[in-house]
């Protein structure tokens, strides 16, 4: 796959992540997190910025050593077979499906308020083909859509923490300075500490999305270079916003008033009269989450294409272009359907969009376990470390998200998650059986992309260049390139003979 257009920069990876956290479930989604923890949800925040900077970190190290199409995925191809690669990529795949169909319909419900004669379905439909469609213009130009979309959101958030420190100090006209306002009369631990874990996994939600960086390696500008720049931008960023907005958020409103039917930056705001925050909170949620769309249809399509090109998706979704059109499309339509089933069968649609959740903390134990192996097997790329304290601190990110699964049962509304989860894993893992078996009926033998990758990238510096030089020369000749390959092989031969 050639590409034609510029990579994409460091800043240009970061807004995409940045645009794919920073939701729904940030700027509503967190209220029953904020609810159920009381003040000490800062330390939530705090320890799911930790667990994000590892994490990050780790698929960072991964990604400049072979930062090709898979990310993830094929990273646990190579460090745990070919199986393991396939069901995290479809477990992956189908959770996110799932979870952006239900955010077109989350659209569709705040428009409707401003709209109401119009019909769920209809408009769902066409904000998931106008995402579909837009993902199909090539990654430069939506990054430059993303970027803007992800600017409103950032923003946003700033106006917020200026806002409320004008507050909390006195300098915001007409209200007295608050100080440190309902704080003093808290309980820090108001929800014990049943009520902080619980918070913790929902704020782990809150963070997710950022593998989207791995998926988008191969279109990267320079990725050994740009990745971890993008890394570092967008750890900065999330984590600070978040930590910021939450600990000025708390000295304005009593963390029992917080419900999950109104943001906590409106609740608070509308606190102090300041009621226009509403509306435009409203029109900010609406573009973060067309904002989380488009991005997530971003990565979504370079899976596919990951999974076809390794012979775990149906050859007819193989693309070597530079736009995955067909890994697009397939999942556009794929999330149509999940919009239909929501509308059809509602209780079965919450049962599988449940399991969403778990898919990303799926993803996230899955890219811990691979590091660990990658480390032991490979050590550092290019010999810089850019995840300290190993094997301590991936083992402490791994046990971290394992008693974040273990834990959904035990918090509402997440004991379905868990159950879907596994459900799906066990599904995929059936369909990889049911796929190898067919294949040794029919005598075809699966060829691992992501194994031709790193056997590649081991060739020796002085082989890789005798090769160059022996391709552009037959290429003037006019010689197909698989003989190029054979006269090249030759030559290294004689060569060493």
């Amino acid at each position: 796959m050639k590409r034609k257009e510029k990579g994409l920069s460091a800043l240009h990876l970061a807004m995409l992540a940045l645009g794919t956290v920073i939701g729904g479930s940030f700027f509503l989604g967190s209220s029953v997190a904020i609810h159920s923890a009381g003040p000490s949800i800062i330390i939530s925040y705090i320890l799911g910025g930790v667990l994000v900077y590892f994490i990050l970190y780790a698929l960072s190290e991964m990604t400049v050593a072979n930062p090709g199409s898979g990310s993830f995925r094929a990273f646990a191809s190579e460090a745990y077979g070919q199986g393991t690669g396939f069901v995290i990529g479809w477990v992956y795949w189908t959770g996110m499906v799932l979870a952006m169909s239900s955010e077109a319909t989350a659209i569709s419900i705040l428009v409707r308020e401003w709209v109401p004669d119009i019909a769920i379905s209809w408009l769902g439909t066409f904000i998931i083909i106008g995402v579909t469609l837009l993902n199909l213009l090539g990654a430069s130009k939506l990054s430059k859509l993303e970027s803007g979309l992800a600017a409103i959101k950032v923003i946003t958030i700033l106006a917020f923490i200026v806002i409320g420190v004008l507050l909390i100090v006195g300098l915001f006209p007409g209200t007295a300075a608050v100080g440190t306002g309902v704080l003093t009369d808290e309980n820090f631990f108001a929800g014990g500490i049943k009520g902080l874990a619980g918070s913790m996994l929902i704020v782990m939600f809150a963070y997710a999305g950022f593998e989207v960086i791995g998926l988008a390696a191969s279109e990267a500008e320079n990725p050994q270079e740009t990745i971890p720049k993008a890394i570092n931008y967008t750890v900065f960023c999330l984590v600070g916003f978040y930590i910021l907005s939450v600990t000025v958020m708390l000295p304005l409103i009593p963390t029992a008033d917080i419900n999950e039917q109104t943001s906590p930056m409106v609740a608070a705001l509308n606190r102090y009269g300041i009621t226009w925050a509403g509306t435009v909170l409203n029109l900010v949620l609406i573009s973060a989450i067309l904002s989380t769309m488009l991005a997530a249809m971003f990565g979504l399509g370079r899976m596919i294409r990951s999974l076809a090109a390794d012979g775990l998706a149906p050859s007819l979704l193989k693309d070597n272009t530079e736009v995955p059109y067909r890994g697009i499309l397939f999942s556009g339509l794929a999330m149509l359907l999940g919009l239909g089933l929501g509308l059809l069968l509602p209780r079965v649609y919450l049962f599988l969009i449940s399991a969403g959740g778990f898919a990303l903390l799926f993803t996230y134990i899955i890219i811990m376990a691979t590091h660990i192996r990658f480390r032991k097997k490979y050590g550092c790329p290019e010999g810089k470390c850019r995840l300290g304290g190993f094997p301590y601190s991936s083992l402490f990110v791994l046990i971290a998200l394992i008693g974040a699964v273990i834990s959904m049962p035990f918090i509402k509304g997440q004991g379905t998650g868990l159950i879907a989860g596994i459900i799906m894993i066990i599904f995929y893992s059936l369909c990889y059986g049911g796929m190898k078996i067919y294949r040794i009926f029919h005598g075809k033998a699966g060829r691992s992309e992501s194994g031709y990758r790193n056997y590649k990238s081991g060739l020796s510096t002085e082989f890789s260049e005798e090769l160059s030089d022996i391709i552009e020369k037959q290429q003037n000749e006019g010689i197909e390139p698989h003989v190029i390959s054979e006269d090249a092989n030759a030559s290294k031969k004689q060569g060493d003979a």
